[in-house]
């Protein structure tokens, strides 16, 4: 008799052992992925204004693709903690008041510094979706006057850094136990700048945007 409850223990064990090996707790995951960055821009406020802008002056920043990476470390078998690494590049263009398409700001070099923690939903083996949420910075690693800028004297432009927070959503789509994987992840940022445009030394028009960018993701992955 305790051999035979010996023997259905161990092949309780063994019909469990898939089940454990499903556990991510201490795994690191790795994506690579195309990122489409699709942000707002638009002037929320004018706090200086020595040039003489059109008081209905609307603007937009330019969509931009670039690659992304990205590289997640799981604490529990649903909670993980990620964050992202990619620079992406934007120009500050004219909507109403100003010329159609009069261009304020080229080459804005955007790095967001993003750090979400997720949490994933076991509802297929194969497939995980997750929501998450965390703080973001957004550095500007240059900006330029644009052309329209420069023909009214501009010299030097400012983005402002700044903090604020991401949400996240999306699907990790598993392909057989390699490791491999497909991922999908959007993300909405809730992020603003102030731009300051200077001729020589003296801050000729300073103005607060909104930027909010989705930022939607496709690529593939690899967790070990």
């Amino acid at each position: 008799m305790h051999k035979l409850i010996t023997l259905g223990c161990a092949a309780l064990a063994v019909a469990a052992s898939p089940a454990m090996a499903q556990d991510r707790a201490g795994d690191v995951q790795v994506k690579v992925m195309g990122s489409a960055v699709l942000p707002d821009g638009k002037i929320k406020r004018v706090n200086v204004d020595l040039v003489g802008v059109p008081a209905d002056t609307q603007t937009n920043a330019t969509d931009n693709f670039v690659p992304t990476a990205a590289i997640e470390y799981f604490v529990t078998n649903n909670v993980s903690i990620e964050t992202i690494a990619g620079v992406t590049q934007h120009q500050v263009k004219a909507t109403a008041g100003l010329p159609q398409g009069a261009q304020l700001v080229r080459e804005a070099r955007l790095l967001p510094a993003t750090l979400t923690a997720k949490y994933h939903f076991d509802l297929a083996k194969d497939i995980k979706p997750y929501v998450g949420a965390g703080p973001a910075l957004f550095i500007w690693l240059t900006d330029k006057p644009g052309s329209t800028a420069q023909a009214i004297g501009v010299t030097r432009t400012n983005l402002s850094n700044e903090f604020g927070v991401a949400l996240q959503a999306g699907v990790d789509i598993a392909l057989g136990d390699s490791g491999l994987g497909l991922s999908l992840d959007a993300k909405r940022y809730f992020i603003g700048t102030t731009a300051q445009f200077f001729a020589g030394n003296t801050l000729a028009l300073e103005t607060d945007h909104r930027l909010d960018p989705w930022v939607l993701s496709a690529g593939v992955s690899y967790r070990f």
